[in-house]
């Protein structure tokens, strides 16, 4: 009997080992295609492999510092920007690198270290040439330097940048218009902080002559238009006129969302000027405006 059960048992064992064989199999997980830095190993490209996992790194760093200067933790993301310039594979993307270092100071209101990382970009592009981008970057570093108060700094900058624009090969003439248009920009709104409203009015009037001048370079630039007149009402202390023409502006931009606010705050209206800041708070932008506005709307909203 025993032999009988034994037997019994290996047949229904094996009977359900086979029903079991029977029955569909769940497929196995798909392998991930190798990354673009594993075909590069496999083929044998050593050097390329290493450069792509330097802009893979260099990426991740970038990314990092941008994220911690909107959290208002801007010493942690420049230790960030520092690694991604030393990771950077070519001189163009350490360019790129230092310019992410200067948007960081930005964050601080640091005029100084912005033109200093600002100015190596600068150089950079000198070498390739590249000067429109030689006087982007310039221009860049001195609107920071405008809104820190180091207003002489800020206008020595503009004019340089004007200068390097300037020397581009057969520049247009809408070019050339809009380098005369950013520099009476930036003068016009120079003399209002300097207090000194007749001034600022010459630039405003020739910034103005500028875009009825050239058309071309208009279309692209009659919306930084109202965004002078109401800097330069704002600063001359009418909030009225300056709310009138900054919503004429582009509304999208944090920074005109913070000069509203202080619009609205003059005025007396704090419950617009609340809602203008808690959006130009929200900014994930890492730019000078950004830059700005977002640690300045961000202390706006914690004050009680």
């Amino acid at each position: 009997m025993r032999t009988i059960a034994v037997s019994l048992l290996i047949l229904l064992t094996f009977a359900s080992t086979a029903a079991v064989a029977q029955q569909p199999q769940p497929a196995a997980a798909p392998q991930p295609p190798p990354s673009q830095g594993q075909q590069l190993i496999r083929a044998g490209k050593l050097d390329d492999a290493l450069a792509f996992y330097r802009e893979e790194l260099k990426a991740a760093h970038n990314g990092a510092g941008v994220v911690l200067d909107l959290l208002g933790r801007t010493q942690e993301a420049r230790a960030h920007f520092s690694k991604a310039i030393e990771a950077a594979a070519t001189p163009q993307a350490k360019a790129a690198a230092q310019r992410a270092m200067a948007m960081s100071y930005a964050f601080d209101n640091d005029c100084a270290n912005t033109a200093k990382y600002e100015e190596m970009a600068f150089d950079y592009w000198g070498t390739v040439p590249d000067y429109f981008r030689q006087g982007e970057a310039l221009n860049e570093a001195a609107r920071v330097c405008i809104e820190a108060g180091a207003f002489d700094a800020a206008q020595k900058l503009y004019l340089r940048g004007q200068e390097a624009g300037l020397k581009e090969p057969n520049i247009s003439p809408a070019r050339v218009a809009l380098w005369k248009f950013r520099t009476e920009h930036a003068l016009a709104r120079l003399a209002a902080r300097r207090n000194q409203p007749e001034v600022a009015k010459k630039h405003v009037a020739a910034a103005r002559a500028t875009l009825d001048g050239n058309p071309e370079m208009a279309k692209d630039q009659e919306v930084f238009y109202p965004y002078l007149t109401g800097y330069v009402a704002l600063h001359s202390g009418d909030a009225k006129t300056a709310l009138a023409d900054l919503q004429k502006a582009n509304q999208n931009d944090p920074f005109i969302q913070v000069l509203m606010a202080q619009a609205h705050e003059k005025l007396g209206e704090k419950e617009q000027a609340m809602s203008l800041y808690r959006k130009a708070a929200a900014t994930t932008a890492h730019n000078p405006p950004a830059a700005f506005a977002r640690p300045f709307a961000t202390k706006k909203l914690a004050t009680p």
